[in-house]
């Protein structure tokens, strides 16, 4: 059983009614996170193992990889080891490590690093970042894993050409942070499934990338949300409270 946005909300509904309503269900989805936890830590270990001793037998006989069907099941391996991984990630979410950061220094970093992916394409990167943006109380690693994630979403959108933009102000007392690009755009259709665990239109993808961005900023107490037209691009929202 996999639990949808709307299943939390409606959860968290049920906590508001009754303090004793709250404790059961606290009970109930730690328990359940416990179970999904464990879960994808029992089937990485051996998986790791597997992908070890495939990486063994190649060392020791080059032309295994040159063997029919041997590339496809190391990409399968690699996709099971990334979806555990997401998977993980996407459970513990809510959990949080809390530090004042720079916002200013934190999202200038984070559009170096990715400005330099783009160096030898011809997408065009830009950003516009108030240089007086206050600090903010977040959790620095989940927080740069979301921002990264939907910059490399726009990467994905506009390949092999196009433009992608990072800005980020203060609006309301809220910190925003838009990146917004020219790519293929999203469906109308899709807009209301895009940050549903497990939905994908990415050949590949495991579909909890927009479903962990979700849930880290809904978190940080924050609100994320998004705006699209086919084939004229994307804008996300991320909004965040401010002190």
């Amino acid at each position: 059983m996999s639990f949808t946005n709307r299943d939390y909300e409606n959860l968290e509904q049920l906590m508001n009614e009754k303090p004793e309503n709250r404790e059961l269900i606290e009970k109930l989805l730690e328990s359940h996170q416990y179970t999904i936890s464990k879960i994808s830590h029992e089937i990485r270990n051996p998986l790791a193992l597997v992908y070890s001793t495939l990486q063994l037998i190649e060392s020791q006989h080059p032309e295994a990889k040159s063997f029919k069907h041997w590339n496809d099941m190391r990409e399968d391996i690699e996709f099971m080891n990334s979806l555990l991984l997401e998977l993980s990630t996407y459970n513990n979410g809510e959990r949080l490590n809390l530090q004042p950061v720079c916002a200013y220094d934190f999202l200038s970093h984070i559009c170096l690093s990715f400005a330099s992916s783009c160096v030898d394409t011809e997408i065009e990167f830009t950003s516009k970042i108030d240089k007086n943006l206050p600090n903010i109380f977040c959790d620095r690693i989940k927080l740069h894993e979301v921002v990264l994630n939907l910059l490399k979403n726009a990467f994905d959108a506009v390949t092999p050409a196009g433009s992608i933009r990072l800005e980020a102000y203060i609006e309301n007392n809220m910190l925003k942070i838009v990146i917004s690009d020219t790519g293929c755009g999203i469906s109308p259709e899709q807009l209301d499934e895009i940050f549903n665990a497990f939905f994908t239109s990415k050949s590949g993808g495991t579909g909890l990338g927009l479903a962990i961005a979700k849930r880290v900023i809904t978190a940080h107490q924050g609100s994320v949300s998004v705006k699209s037209e086919l084939h004229k691009g994307s804008k996300f929202t991320i909004s965040l409270p401010v002190g």
